[in-house]
């Protein structure tokens, strides 16, 4: 298997020999608005630019779509993406939205999708914690199972909370990719996972390898790459946690 940051939680990954999009952000650095009420009002976002060009990152077996904010699902991609490309959502409003783009071959995750011999398992994520989950509304992460290759788990716009020990004690995955930008508005807390999040999900699977990503990218983050390494160099865990630059790889 191989997993490539793309930027923010844009990923490419190679697993069973298929080719997987997920969540692709792919619009010109600067392209949309600042989100509001949040740090850097001053910067466009997305705030850098693709590592790689757009031919390369559409060039997959399938797409997978974890929820349909901007950074996540832009225009670009809606613009980019052939119309009749295998699109996974999590639920039938995502499915109306991304049919309605003129997206014809869209798939409902479920506990027992599958994209050929490739198990894709949808899994619950929460993406804030109390009143923010309102404003945040739904979002999914995705399990990965071959017989042929290590489990993984890509978390999604989530923080850490009592759904994702279970899936990790559940499906015991051995590559866990986390959004880990601890992004936020300058109210309600963290949006995605923090590095506390991250040492969590650490403790709770130890033995795997965990990838953050969803960092630097987006006008609203608060932990940078630096300062999440310095972190794990403190925990003594910079082994068992990576932080990729964009365009960078990680093959297990």
């Amino acid at each position: 298997m191989k997993v490539t940051l793309i930027r923010n939680a844009t990923l490419i990954v190679e697993y069973a020999g298929k080719k997987f999009l997920v969540d692709p952000f792919l619009g010109d650095k600067g392209a949309y608005p600042p989100f509001p009420n949040s740090l850097r009002q001053d910067q466009n976002n997305p705030l850098v630019s693709l590592p790689t060009s757009l031919d390369n990152i559409i060039n997959v077996d399938a797409v997978i779509v974890t929820h349909l904010h901007l950074d996540h699902f832009d225009e670009k991609a809606k613009e980019i993406l052939p119309k009749g490309i295998p699109m996974f959502v999590q639920n039938e409003e995502d499915a109306k939205e991304i049919g309605n783009a003129g997206f014809h071959n869209v798939e409902i995750l479920s506990e027992n999708s599958r994209f050929e011999d490739i198990q894709l398992i949808k899994t619950k994520g929460e993406h804030g914690r109390g009143e923010i989950l309102k404003l945040a509304g739904n979002v999914c992460g995705v399990i990965f199972k071959h017989a042929d290759e290590k489990t993984l788990y890509v978390a999604g716009d989530t923080v850490w909370y009592e759904a994702v020990q279970e899936v990790l004690e559940t499906h015991k995955p051995e590559i866990i990719v986390v959004n880990g930008g601890d992004n936020q508005f300058l109210q309600g807390g963290s949006l995605v996972m923090g590095k506390d999040d991250i040492y969590q999900v650490y403790l709770a699977a130890p033995k795997s390898t965990i990838i953050s990503v969803h960092m630097e990218a987006v006008n609203h983050w608060t932990l940078s790459r630096e300062e999440l390494k310095s972190f794990l160099s403190e925990k003594g865990i910079s082994s068992n946690v990576l932080v990729p630059n964009d365009g960078e790889s990680c093959t297990f």
